[in-house]
């Protein structure tokens, strides 16, 4: 019962009787003196410890201090017993307190197993028990009522340490305790907490290393340690066995590079006490020590006096200075005498008024508001042995705020230790150590020490993971998520050495692998979905999360042979034509009396004139050869419409010629799912069960073991959508950029994370280093040059060599070119076919004159003449008299419209002036004059 050795239960049983008789006898005694001046205290202290000299010397200035002055105070007697560190000596000296010496209270009781036995009697005898262990259990105190601890609890240094170890990112290490068989008070409850506190941070116990004061084999117990590949060491033993372990340790090359040793407050409380050479085969060690204030005061005017009295009782003693067993020790001699002197003289009012005491100790807030307990100690200094008989303190651990420099209202805490400045390490550096080595015994043994790293084979998508193998038969693993786990890793301080194992299967074997340890991680492109989380844990994603949707946009290629039509529709096309015509007739009808050229020739002649004058309006004015205002006004308005006109149906010709058109794609789940179409997905990917579970049908469900099946089944329209994940999505338009695919719907579901066992102590900094690597900027650029290199297109071509929309072919203005050419070699024909009809015609009927005749002829002859003799090619033709004087007329008629061009000019400047104002209002541009 609470770690009570059997043989001390038997002792107990034995005596029983005994000890209620001797309790009744003292009840006895106890009412016949209740007037008496004198009480007796009874302590138990080990003598043979630094602890128990200390805490005798602190309880008998105690009882001189609080006792030993005033005339109505009480005489006390203090009676010690030394219990030499054993349970059934410490149990003969309660009796005899008890029993001889009357004791109304007993103090003392270092260690658990000696409080435990005392208590039993203490309780049969109804003496109340103040114990100086700092490992009672909880419900003790309730089970024994008069057992009252005087020490503050020091579980809550084991968060302490578990802070020391996060701080500098060890995830393994090795405690190394007192063997439970020749000291179990020392590790009594300790372990649960410090394997609570450390999975709290992340970190595991990779070895529980039980060590014995009277074992001879502490070297070969080391040994087997330093070959393993962990070197953090947390040391929680007495102080004796401590000096031992760290002296072997010395001569083994542990206390050298790349080594850890933390102690708890079991060794790190007496550090002032410990020889030189002790000292020196300690340097580099970090330790967690019991706080309390020495700079009031209180406990200068303590200490000053402790050290004269202990060196007076213990002279051999190096280093007199007090440590917290002497304050714990003094603290509860005063409560007692406090209780009395609140005339609680029987033993159970004196119980009573011990648990009602409440000043500022030397320990600090001195009351058992949490029942028959001190509060637990909460504060602790971070201390570091630098050399020979030398140790500093780096500062406080404060739970629930975490490391500071100071103990004040002003300090600033820190969850990391690295703010409180550098650490003296073993072997004299300031380095921080690894904490981790490889082992070095053989090949072999080297290979099964490092950490495996699943890689699966036959990926898929090979630009994110590829495993070949070389000619010597090791493997060449490349890919992003390679890239990136080895980013991570640079990130961290500390990381076993690991390799790469390949593994075949799926992705979620891989996970079951995991699961049963075959491998102990798994570095992939794999989706972080719930069931595999169920086996595994998974990292920070490094990947953007999401599965969307890739589909091909047929291009849609019109008639480019009549491309030119489609600027307007065929309404506009005859709207045009017809305001042509219109005002081409407006204006041959307005100026066919000024101009002889409109009213020539045969009626249809008249009518070519007509049109002719219509579409040449389009692009000029022609204001030379019109005379009436009217028909200038007519020809300005309608340049300006003109003007508008052909400018949009250049914009839209342009935008028709140079930006491709294309067929809209079904990008929707929904639809998909409504019209039954097939849709592609990986294999081997969750994505086959997830489309499943989101209703499409599994045989519309195309499984794809190649990226490259992808572009042909979208073209050839096999499938009408495929679903990637975005980081394959982003690979996948890079390098079938030259295709018509675009992106749809995205869905929220997966990342890509690195797998964990479950409470892997390597996750937390791996998912931190992932963020690091990912706020740096280097996984951006680890993810640009994976889609650098697989971007097939120029960089001084990104566009889609499926249709050049930069350069116009010849078939985008073939009707045009028909139409041009068409109407050339028609008018070519035409002119032919006359040129040989009037040839025809003057060889049958009249035989032409030669051109220097002088014989009179009628004016019909001339025109017969002229209309039989053809000139041959670049000749000039010979004009008839007739002709002559018409164009002598007509030369006078032009004559006279020279003499009216200064006013013709300035009827042109002015439709220019119309035709500026008309395009600012349209185009609302200033008129800046």
């Amino acid at each position: 019962m609470l770690h009570i050795s059997h043989f001390l239960w038997l002792f107990l049983l034995i005596s029983s009787n005994r000890a209620t008789s001797n309790a009744e006898e003292d009840d006895g005694s106890q009412r016949n003196q209740h007037h008496d001046r004198f009480i007796s205290l009874g302590a138990i202290v080990d003598d043979n410890s630094r602890a128990g000299k200390e805490e005798e010397v602190a309880m008998k200035m105690a009882v001189v201090d609080f006792f030993g002055h005033g005339r109505h105070r009480p005489t006390v007697l203090l009676h010690v017993k030394n219990s030499h560190g054993d349970p059934l000596q410490t149990a003969s000296s309660a009796k005899t307190l008890i029993k001889k010496h009357h004791a109304r209270v007993i103090l003392g009781m270092g260690t658990w197993q000696e409080t435990a036995i005392v208590a039993e009697l203490a309780n049969k005898s109804k003496v109340p028990l103040l114990s100086l262990a700092n490992e009672v259990p909880t419900g003790a105190c309730s089970h024994w009522p008069f057992l009252v601890n005087a020490a503050r609890s020091q579980f809550a240094q084991m968060k302490a340490i578990a802070a020391i170890i996060q701080s500098w990112g060890w995830r393994k290490v090795n405690v190394i305790y007192e063997d439970p068989i020749t000291n179990p008070s020392l590790t009594a409850g300790i372990t649960p907490y410090l394997i609570k506190a450390l999975q709290e941070v992340g970190s595991v116990i990779n070895d529980l290393a039980p060590f014995s004061l009277f074992d001879r084999s502490i070297s070969e117990n080391l040994m087997k340690l330093k070959d393993g590949q962990c070197r953090v060491f947390i040391v929680h033993t007495s102080t004796t066995l401590a000096a031992k372990i760290f002296k072997e340790a010395k001569k083994l090359d542990m206390m050298e590079k790349d080594f850890v040793w933390i102690t708890t407050n079991s060794i790190t409380d007496v550090l002032h006490t410990l020889n030189a050479t002790t000292f020196s085969s300690m340097q580099g060690v970090l330790g967690v020590k019991s706080y309390f204030s020495d700079s009031n005061k209180q406990f200068k005017h303590f200490r000053f006096r402790f050290r004269k009295e202990f060196r007076k009782q213990f002279p051999k003693e190096t280093n007199p200075k007090p440590g917290i067993h002497a304050l714990q020790a003094y603290d509860a001699v005063r409560a007692v005498a406090l209780a009395v002197a609140g005339n609680n003289s029987d033993r159970q009012n004196l119980l009573k008024g011990i648990l009602k005491s409440n000043f500022e100790g030397l320990t600090g807030p001195f009351n058992f508001k949490q029942g028959l307990m001190l509060a637990p100690a909460h504060v602790y200094r971070i201390v570091n042995v630098i050399g020979v008989e030398t140790y500093i303190d780096l500062g406080y651990w404060t739970e629930g705020l975490g490391f500071s420099v100071s103990i004040s209202r002003d300090s600033v805490y820190k969850k990391s230790m690295e703010f409180l400045g550098q650490v003296l390490w073993p072997g004299r550096l300031w380095s921080v150590p690894g904490g981790w080595e490889e082992a070095k015994s053989s090949t072999s043994s080297q290979s099964q020490a490092s950490l495996k790293i699943g890689i699966p084979t036959g990926n898929t998508h090979v630009e994110f993971v590829n495993v070949r193998n070389n000619s010597d038969d090791s493997l060449n693993v490349t890919g992003f998520a390679i890239e990136v786990f080895k980013a991570t890793v640079k990130h961290l301080r500390h990381f076993p050495p690991y390799e790469f194992v390949a593994v075949s299967g799926t992705y979620d074997s891989l996970v079951d692998k995991l699961r049963i340890q075959k491998i102990d991680a798994v570095v992939a492109d794999m989706a972080i979905i719930s069931n595999r989380s169920q086996y595994a844990e998974f990292s920070q994603p490094y990947t953007e999360p999401g599965l969307q949707l890739v589909v091909y946009n047929k291009p849609r290629r019109p008639n480019r042979a009549w491309l030119f039509k489609q600027p307007f529709t065929s309404g506009m096309w005859a709207a045009t034509g017809a305001m042509v015509l219109f005002n081409g007739f407006v204006v041959w009808l307005i100026e066919r009396k000024h101009n002889p050229e409109f009213t020539r020739g045969t009626k249809l002649d008249q009518l070519g004139t007509m049109v002719s004058l219509s579409f040449t309006t389009l692009f000029s004015l022609q204001a030379e050869k019109l005379h009436s205002n009217l028909s200038r006004m007519t020809m300005v308005v309608w340049l300006f419409v003109a003007l508008v006109i052909t400018q949009s149906y250049t914009a839209s010709l342009t935008s028709l010629l140079t930006i491709q058109r294309l067929d809209p794609s079904i990008v929707d789940v929904e639809t998909l799912k409504r019209s039954g179409a097939k849709v592609g997905c990986d294999g081997d990917s969750f994505v086959v069960k997830y489309l499943e579970t989101i209703g499409f049908n599994p045989h519309n469900i195309i499984k794809k073991y190649s990226e490259d099946d992808y572009p042909e089944a979208l073209i050839s329209g096999s499938i009408a959508a495929a679903f990637l994940e975005v980081p394959y999505v982003k690979v996948f338009l890079a390098k079938q950029c030259h295709h018509n695919f675009t992106t749809g719907e995205m869905i929220k579901v997966g990342g890509f994370g690195f797998v964990f066992p479950k409470n892997s102590p390597y996750l937390p900094d791996i998912s931190r280093a992932i963020l690091q690597v990912s706020e740096n900027g280097k996984l951006q650029k680890l993810e640009k040059s994976m889609i650098s290199s697989s971007n097939k297109c120029p960089s001084d071509h990104p566009g889609n060599p499926e249709e050049d929309h930069d350069s116009l072919e010849l078939t985008s203005f073939q009707g045009l070119f028909l139409i041009t050419v068409g109407t050339s070699v028609t008018a070519l024909l035409l002119f032919g076919v006359r040129r040989g009809r009037k040839h025809w015609c003057c060889n049958s009927r009249v035989q032409p004159e030669p051109p220097n005749s002088t014989s009179s002829t009628t004016s019909g002859d001339h025109e017969n003449r002229w209309d039989c003799h053809l000139p041959n090619i670049g000749e000039e033709p010979l004009l008839p008299v007739s002709y002559h004087h018409h164009a002598h007329d007509q030369h006078d008629y032009w004559l006279s419209a020279w003499e009216r061009e200064e006013n013709q000019s300035r009827w042109l400047h002015q439709c220019y002036v119309i035709i500026f104002l008309l395009y600012s209002f349209v185009n609302k541009t200033p008129i800046n004059y």
